[in-house]
């Protein structure tokens, strides 16, 4: 058996706690794939990491003159509320693509030198908080620029829902990275759940919209791990004055206990999205070198 192979073949047989310490002490990789990946994301680009900001930035704009001066939604500063949620729904869905074509991108790379695969991955997961953090840039110019400022007794609510959002996303990465090596329709299946699952996120109207049609049944909105997370970021971050239409409250008062029972929720399906998206990599790591 040729020396470079025997890792592969046997890293199956390592918990799940230590290929995430295998991780933590590669952390260094993982810095390196994560600039590597930002680096070919805008090679040749004249603006580079400006397209990061512009797409945001053409968001507010349009959506801000279209929805609220032509469309006349009844939803003030509509494009800060956007914003909002598309900060949470851009770094989840953009890393989840990068991260299920990043074995099949790199697959010289895991044929040849051994190291922990999932860096591959979680280094998708890792360019997109970069972005994430550009993208917050442009949120912030539009909540100076309309006056609009976030809630501060709710600020630490942004810790448990960001905690959320990454273990999500690192879970989700991992699954449908390893699943697209051997069934490679499940990228084009991504896509299309994706977009589905955004329309489902409460992304671009107001959740208390859901919750009055849906009723006692509103449970089952939040069996969309998304959406409390969504929330979360309206809430704090948007924090417009009270507003009803035909009787529904656009943003829920300010009940941290409220916000916590859902995000718990979302923190718990993280984890075991997690813990999956380990096992399932695990069993499948030791084909990669045959099936990429």
């Amino acid at each position: 058996m040729a020396s470079g192979s025997a890792p592969v073949d046997t890293a199956d047989t390592r918990s799940s706690a230590v290929r995430l310490g295998d991780l933590w002490r590669r952390r260094a990789l993982i810095a390196n794939l994560v600039r590597r990946e930002l680096r070919a994301r805008y090679k040749g680009s004249v603006v580079g990491f400006a397209w990061s900001l512009l797409n945001p930035a053409m968001y507010l704009a349009v959506f801000s003159v279209v929805f609220t001066e032509l469309l006349r939604v009844q939803v003030p500063l509509f494009g800060v509320f956007l914003l909002c949620g598309l900060l949470v729904w851009n770094f989840f869905s953009s890393s989840v693509t990068a991260a299920g074509a990043s074995l099949l991108d790199n697959a010289s790379l895991v044929q040849k030198v051994w190291f922990p695969r999932e860096a591959l991955p979680v280094a998708s997961v890792g360019a997109g908080l970069v972005n994430l953090c550009l993208q917050a840039l442009v949120l912030l110019f539009g909540m100076v620029l309309f006056r609009n400022w976030p809630d501060p007794k709710a600020l630490p609510l942004l810790i448990p829902a960001m905690l959320a959002l990454v273990l999500i996303t690192t879970g989700m990465s991992l699954l449908i990275s390893a699943l697209t090596v051997r069934f490679r329709d499940v990228k084009h299946l991504m896509e299309v759940a994706l977009t589905g699952w955004f329309w489902m996120s409460a992304v671009v109207y107001p959740y208390a919209a859901v919750a009055d049609r849906l009723g006692r049944w509103e449970w089952l909105a939040m069996l969309n791990p998304i959406i409390p997370i969504v929330l979360t970021f309206q809430r704090v971050l948007y924090n417009p004055p009270a507003v009803t239409d035909d009787g529904i409250v656009v943003l829920p008062d300010l009940d941290p206990m409220w916000f916590l029972s859902r995000l718990g929720s979302s923190l718990a399906f993280g984890v075991v999205l997690c813990v999956v998206g380990f096992r399932v990599f695990a069993r499948r790591e030791a084909d990669f070198g045959d099936q990429l």
